[in-house]
């Protein structure tokens, strides 16, 4: 199941304090930042509180430098009993510049009740009124 029409965008600016001693985004806050994005889209979609199970295939594929705008796009890939997979692109833009991907990774989500324990996912349906924005 693919569910790009319910996609969310994170957008960031990345500042000096996210970047590596060459003047680009830090690796680590990439992965942090495509992580935020992916529970967003997995905790919307499954209506419920995930975790992180798992991260796969990061690929950095042009460095992004201080000053950028860097947005990020998640959607649910895959939906299983109480698992989730997302997947998260990242492109930036300088100013006067096409924007240019960036980052691309998939993380494997579990939704939890109050306790920490797996939960099924109800049948998510995609929120028209998200789609009408």
């Amino acid at each position: 199941m693919t569910n790009r029409n319910t996609a969310l965008e994170l957008t960031e600016i990345v500042f000096p304090e996210h970047a590596n001693h060459y003047g680009t985004l830090f690796g680590g806050n990439a992965l942090m930042l495509m992580s935020k994005a992916a529970f967003l889209a997995a905790r919307d979609f499954a209506q419920a509180d995930v975790v992180m199970a798992g991260c796969g295939d990061a690929q950095f594929l042009a460095p992004v430098p201080v000053g950028s705008v860097l947005r990020l796009r998640a959607w649910v890939s895959r939906q299983g009993r109480s698992s989730l997979t997302v997947s998260v692109t990242g492109s930036f833009e300088q100013l006067g510049q096409a924007p240019r991907e960036a980052l691309r990774s998939f993380f494997e989500m579990v939704a939890v009740d109050k306790s920490g324990r797996p939960r099924r996912i109800p049948n998510a349906q995609p929120n028209p009124e998200k789609e009408a924005a």
